[in-house]
């Protein structure tokens, strides 16, 4: 490959492209980003993947990756600097837990903004899906556009976004913006003066939906500008802002973490634990149902691959409401990595961990544990 260069296929309007192509720019390795109407993708590269998605990524080597989890770990494998892993092992776990957190969490508030608005930001979607779809007249790639978004706006009700809780989700969402705006007028990045995976994993969410469409970009401006300014600053690949003079480079010395970060934890483990308990539980049902849970078994309900499978549905209260919407395994992986970092401390490190986590109201939640693994293999989640 030319340069040694990494290929990116993605849209512009992707979630998790937004969190890919940030950590490209942060990381500063040669990137080119082709759309997912590319040819190639569809022709060769999807049938590698075995479904469907983006982003994924090609490497120098020609190594396909998908899922921008794996995406981040094999270039932070291949390339150390810039390095954006905290040194401190708490400040690896808090790391964990935010990217799993906007990662997973935050996809289902993404989506409500995104389509439950759709009639106020209608032109904007369009053109933006429009972008993706190649060989057509640019009326008849809006149509065609229109048919593909009212697919993805058929989401919602599985992902639990339904008119009865729809206020209390925009009720948290602004609960998150203002602890985030807070910490972001006084650091330039979630765990300091360095991006980690806590702002990749945020950027998924917080940019393509929640920046870029109209409607939830307007909120954002108005209300959190601070958070507005972060994604900003996240698809820069340097930046000197007059924001943050003299502010050092660099995460906090001694394991520390910034103040202001621990209000975001508070929000973080009150508003994603009842429904990661659901999760957990939901799954050691789906476990027990089958006659041979043996390992390797695809995680699905349906025997279908997918990149966010559900084993069932999960009804259980949440800020005054009931939610109901299919499980996530896919949260319980990805957080499952936080919880063996956590798992991996000794001594006073565990010790550190203990205090903050009994600070932040993040105990019950870091001790959520299933029957079975979960691992990702060949793009899948099976048991372990």
């Amino acid at each position: 490959m030319a340069g040694g260069q990494y290929i990116l296929w993605a849209t512009p309007h992707s979630l998790y492209a937004g969190k890919a192509r940030s950590y490209l720019i942060k990381k500063g390795v040669p990137y080119r980003e082709v759309s997912a109407a590319d040819p190639e993708f569809l022709g060769e590269v999807i049938p590698q993947v075995g479904h469907m998605v983006i982003p994924v990524v090609r490497t120098p080597t020609g190594e396909i990756v998908q899922d921008t989890t794996a995406i981040i770990d094999t270039i932070e494998a291949c390339t150390p600097a810039p390095d954006f892993t905290p040194p401190g092992p708490v400040q690896q776990v808090v790391a964990h837990v935010l990217d799993a957190f906007g990662s997973n969490y935050l996809l289902p508030l993404a989506m409500h903004y995104r389509w439950s608005y759709r009639d106020r930001q209608e032109l904007f979607l369009r053109t933006e899906f429009a972008r993706a779809i190649p060989h057509m007249p640019h009326e008849q790639r809006l149509e065609t556009a229109g048919k593909l978004m009212t697919r993805f706006a058929g989401f919602l009700p599985n992902l639990g976004v339904t008119e009865a809780v729809i206020p209390a989700m925009e009720e948290s969402y602004a609960e998150l913006l203002a602890v985030l705006d807070k910490h972001f007028q006084q650091h330039p990045y979630l765990l300091g003066g360095r991006p980690s995976l806590a702002d990749f994993g945020m950027m998924a969410p917080l940019y393509a939906h929640l920046a870029r469409d109209p409607v939830p970009g307007f909120l954002m401006k108005t209300t959190a500008p601070n958070v507005f300014r972060w994604t900003e600053r996240m698809n820069c690949a340097e930046i000197e802002d007059p924001d943050f003079p003299g502010y050092e480079a660099s995460f906090p010395a001694g394991d520390a973490l910034p103040e202001t970060l621990e209000a975001v934890l508070k929000v973080v483990f009150a508003q994603w634990g009842p429904g990661l308990a659901a999760d957990a539980a939901c799954f050691d049902r789906w476990v027990s149902s089958l006659a041979d849970p043996a390992p390797g078994q695809l995680v699905s309900h349906n025997g279908a691959r997918q990149v966010h499978p559900h084993v069932g549905r999960i009804s259980y209260p949440w800020r005054g409401v009931t939610m109901e919407r299919g499980s996530q395994p896919h949260s319980l992986w990805h957080f499952g990595r936080a919880q063996a970092a956590a798992a991996a401390l000794t001594g006073a490190e565990a010790a550190r961990l203990a205090v903050l986590l009994d600070r932040t109201g993040g105990a019950a939640m870091m001790a959520i544990a299933t029957s079975r693994p979960i691992r990702r293999e060949n793009n899948v989640l099976v048991l372990g």
